[in-house]
């Protein structure tokens, strides 16, 4: 106990010294603020309707009442043994899989306390009458968040699990822990930044985003690699790639089993791959039009000095795919037919059904946000990762809460994991357009949007499309990703894979894991779309393979690195993509 109590010390004073010496880092009024208001609404509504919450309350009296006469029998050795449980924990539920929630009478009182409360505090969300949509969705999400939190298995005197470990070690895990908590507060700059892998064994360029290459273009937002060919013929059409702003790209070229990168090359694909700068407060003006521009524009450029081509496959995936359809109708405005064919992965370019993520969407989080990055002149990278988790708190926080710190266990070294934490900065004036103009005013489907003085019409982007949903995906929605593919003017090869927003899209053939789905143009509702779809077993990567090559089946000689008009200027994966924020 000593020594927890002086390791907790210096945890504490790792949280406290960085907001002691810069008061801009305490932000807890602006992280706070909308969950005490929107519950505050949530209360309102209830005051406004007293008969239900005394039903609610009479429901949960009773069932209180009848666990704690259970209890009480079998405490007692009274119990029937044909008495079910009041309530049952999920069977994909991990936080009650040890026997002792179900066998020993404390903690099995203790579990079905808590379903019990969580259940009777979803339905006050669910029955509230007079809640706008908006607000019932965010009600919902941080009451979930506040269930989440006081589960009996996030403590050690209510987990049996914890009590065995602290015990059987002396409380020797709780000393490890709670170094492992100071370090991970130190590491993200006096924020906790939970540690969900072993870092140690990762390091990019030995092990992570190792595909031969070479960046044979960089200016102040990205660096353009271009990657040696495997195969002696290669498509004549060369395909550049467009990964999102706000993660880092070797999402796309993990260990080389799973690596996107060094599939195609050995498909015969010539890829180029736009690495973003992680940028500071001095790019902090660099805005959705200077992605396009100094991004994909400049990399169009690039690309066709390499290769010779003009006519060109590009890729987007996730908000790279949203960028990427803004600069095509800005193509097809100003008659640049430079990309023939594009392919989007997980990509929204309507945001009226943007799902989870929309819960952060209003006028009042929204800025927020903007204050936070007027004083940065970026968004924190930590900031972005952490909406993302709570969107999964009992997955991608709690797990790792109870085995990092308070077992003080080092988690198992995942690659995926390791990329999810390596997280980046988005400049501030990027950001602004792309939450206000997309996911507030929905600007892009709905003909709104003006780049560079041009106005951008989805519907004139005639060129084949090859569009990618998740079912699962909690970020880019399938219906989401469904509806946007009806605004674009050409063909399209509507494809759903099963699992979600990484998974699905990062899963090699060679796994063989999952399934997708294939069918017509995206019409109709995704349901029936999906009613009528062929299932097929494994990877989309063929399926996709197949459509490219079906776009120009042309090929030539494998294509020198630069194509001898640009230098290289080092090997991949580039200098940019090592930056840490």
């Amino acid at each position: 106990m000593a020594r927890l109590s002086e390791e907790a010390g210096k945890a504490a004073a790792v949280f406290l010294h960085p907001h002691a010496i810069n008061l801009t880092h305490f932000t807890l009024h602006d992280d706070l603020a909308p969950a005490l208001k929107t519950l505050s609404q949530l209360q309102q509504a209830w005051l406004q309707q007293p008969h239900k919450v005394l039903e609610a309350q009479v429901v949960l009296w009773n069932n209180c009442l009848e666990l704690w006469h259970s209890s009480m029998c079998r405490l007692m050795g009274l119990e029937n043994g044909d008495v079910r449980p009041l309530a049952v924990s999920l069977p994909e539920d991990p936080r009650f899989k040890h026997p002792a929630w179900s066998e020993n009478p404390y903690f099995d009182l203790l579990r079905q306390s808590y379903l019990i409360t969580s259940h009777w505090a979803e339905s006050l969300v669910d029955t509230a009458e007079d809640l706008e949509p908006h607000t019932r969705n965010k009600a919902r999400f941080y009451l979930t968040q506040i269930i989440n939190a006081i589960a009996p298995s996030n403590w050690v005197f209510t987990n049996p699990e914890l009590l065995h470990e602290t015990f059987a070690s002396d409380g020797e895990n709780l000393v490890r822990g709670m170094q492992l908590l100071a370090e991970d507060i130190e590491r993200g700059s006096g924020h906790l930044k939970i540690r969900q892998t072993d870092t140690t064994k990762f390091e990019i360029g030995k092990n992570l985003a190792i595909t031969p290459g070479k960046v044979i273009f960089r200016n102040e937002l990205m660096e353009l690699i271009q990657y040696a060919p495997t195969t002696e013929k290669v498509l004549k059409r060369p395909l550049l790639v467009v990964p999102p702003w706000i993660n880092k790209f070797y999402i796309l070229d993990l260990s080389p089993e799973k690596s996107f990168v060094k599939w195609a090359v050995d498909q015969g694909q010539t890829v180029f791959m736009i690495s973003w700068v992680n940028p500071t407060k001095e790019l902090a003006h660099k805005s959705f039009e200077d992605y396009m521009h100094d991004g994909i524009l400049e990399a169009l450029g690039a690309v066709e000095q390499a290769t010779g081509e003009r006519a060109i496959h590009a890729l987007g995936y996730c908000v790279g795919g949203t960028l990427l359809a803004a600069t095509l109708a800005y193509l097809a405005a100003t008659r640049d037919t430079r990309v023939q064919s594009a392919t989007f992965l997980t990509t929204q370019v309507d945001f009226s059904q943007a799902g989870d993520l929309r819960i952060f969407m209003d006028e009042e989080q929204v800025a927020a946000i903007e204050r936070d990055m007027a004083r940065h002149g970026y968004l924190d990278g930590h900031k972005m990762a952490a909406a993302f988790n709570l969107l999964r708190s009992n997955d991608l926080i709690w797990p790792y809460v109870v085995d990092v710190y308070l077992k003080g266990q080092t988690p198992l070294p995942l690659d995926l994991l390791y990329w999810n934490s390596d997280s980046t900065r988005i400049p501030a004036a990027n950001h602004r357009f792309y939450l206000r103009r997309c996911y507030i005013n929905n600007d892009l489907s709905q003909g709104r949007m003006k780049i560079g003085g041009v106005t951008l019409a989805l519907s004139k982007v005639k060129i084949p499309i090859f569009h990618l949903a998740a079912r699962e995906d909690h970020i880019a929605p399938a219906r989401s990703v469904f509806l946007g593919a009806r605004f674009l003017g050409g063909s399209v090869r509507f494809v759903v894979t099963g699992s979600g927003h990484i998974a699905g899209v990062v899963n090699p053939p060679t796994r063989n894991r999952y399934q997708y789905w294939t069918d017509g143009p995206p019409v109709g509702e995704l349901e029936t779309w999906l009613e009528a779809a062929e299932e097929h077993p494994g990877s989309w990567w063929p399926d996709w393979q197949a459509w490219s090559e079906a776009q120009d089946r042309r090929q030539v000689l494998a294509r020198e690195i630069g194509g001898g008009k640009l230098t290289p200027i080092e090997d991949a994966p580039g200098s940019y993509v090592r930056v840490k924020s």
